[in-house]
């Protein structure tokens, strides 16, 4: 069994934000708070672009146990990548509710925050956080 290459770390994630450009790093440090708050957690790095909030164990169809944040996020180039959910359609409703986004499958990309309702971002992110772990977000690698 191959080994996952993107795992928590001791990276510096004020570092990290530090070499992002402005309007990044302000959405990065807003998505942080929004984040830390929900979780109750310290943000961590998970490989070197990802900004995670806990830990939960999740197992693949092919049996492969893994650790992955319960809730995190990547600031890409031209947007935010939130990692909330292994399947991002089951939040289509209160996305389209929230402003702009995009949807990967297991991704939801935001241009930036501004685009955004903030309350209903947080709604979503407890929601996320909530369910993380649970069958709610492992049914995607069953089927």
């Amino acid at each position: 069994m191959s080994t996952i290459k993107t795992t928590a770390n001791d990276g510096d994630v004020i570092g990290f934000l530090a070499g992002l450009p402005a309007e990044q790093r302000t959405d990065s440090e807003a998505l942080i708070k929004i984040m830390a708050d929900v979780s109750g957690e310290k943000p961590v790095l998970w490989g070197t672009s990802i900004i995670g909030f806990g830990t939960m164990q999740y197992v693949t169809a092919n049996g492969q146990a893994n650790d992955w944040m319960r809730i995190g996020f990547s600031p890409r180039k031209g947007k935010l990548s939130l990692y909330v959910t292994v399947v991002a359609e089951r939040y289509k409703e209160q996305l389209d509710d929230m402003g702009k986004y995009k949807m990967g499958k297991g991704c939801i990309y935001l241009a930036k925050l501004a685009d955004v309702d903030k309350t209903k971002l947080t709604a979503l992110i407890t929601d996320a956080y909530a369910k993380s772990g649970s069958q709610f977000m492992r049914e995607k690698e069953q089927s």
